[in-house]
């Protein structure tokens, strides 16, 4: 029964959170037309309001640790469903995404990430989706803020692991920015498909930068161990050994 009632808040979460993003867009569209600010008024508005939404509806509560990012960083952090996204950009000032081609032609959500200058890549291609990558971060066009990348390039159910690729360390290299690693548990609670959203609290932690000068294979084994090693310590936290909510 409690499975059952568990869905069914799942379910009227989803839906809310699905309409809300409707309606915010409609609410913020002519801000967002006129100004970029608007855009990220926008975006924060939604990303604030679901959060919110996920502990009323499903008892989902969500916290923000470590020292949130404000300068020109690049955020290269684990991924293990939407709601790590929504976290992250609920809290740092100015988010850019390294997205896939296709969500720009997304109705809302293609609109909103062309106004805040997000990049789009081809992950079909990878070769020519690195010297994109590059071009568009380091050429100036690039508008300023935090840019977040998932370094293992797709959303990775908790307790899995996917190696981390090498876009992450060349963006490291060409562009000479700081690197926050980014830890989370999220994937517990929320896995990457279906309907359920248990309750507990899912955590995104900012951990210590990376500064720039390393060696590309020093700076992806650092981040990879500094990622995982938190993620799971988030994890075990939250009883995922025991519980095992977020087994795909």
């Amino acid at each position: 029964m409690k499975t059952l009632l568990q869905a069914l808040r799942s379910l009227l979460f989803i839906v809310v959170m699905y309409l809300s993003m409707a309606v915010i867009a409609l609410v913020y569209l002519l801000p967002a037309v006129l100004t970029e600010d608007g855009a990220f008024r926008a975006i924060r508005t939604y990303c604030t309001f679901v959060r919110w939404a996920a502990r009323v509806i499903v008892g989902l509560k969500s916290e923000i640790r470590g020292p949130v990012p404000t300068g020109e960083v690049i955020i290269a952090s684990k991924h293990q469903s939407f709601f790590d996204i929504i976290m992250i950009v609920s809290a740092v000032p100015r988010p850019k995404f390294i997205m896939k081609k296709q969500l720009v032609h997304m109705p809302i959500v293609g609109f909103y990430t062309r106004k805040t200058g997000c990049i789009a890549v081809d992950r079909g291609k990878r070769g020519t989706a690195v010297k994109k990558m590059i071009a568009d971060v380091t050429s100036g066009r690039a508008r300023p803020g935090q840019l977040i990348i998932f370094p293992q390039g797709t959303r990775v159910a908790a307790g899995a692991h996917l190696p981390y690729k090498i876009g992450t360390g060349v963006l490291y290299r060409e562009t000479g920015q700081t690197v926050i690693p980014a830890a989370t548990n999220v994937g517990v609670f929320w896995k990457r498909h279906g309907i359920m959203r248990w309750p507990g609290t899912a955590v995104v932690e900012f951990l210590p930068a990376i500064e720039p000068g390393l060696e590309m294979s020093d700076f992806m084994a650092r981040l990879e161990e500094v990622v995982e090693a938190q993620s799971n310590r988030l994890m075990s936290e939250a009883g995922f050994e025991a519980a095992a909510l977020g087994q795909d």
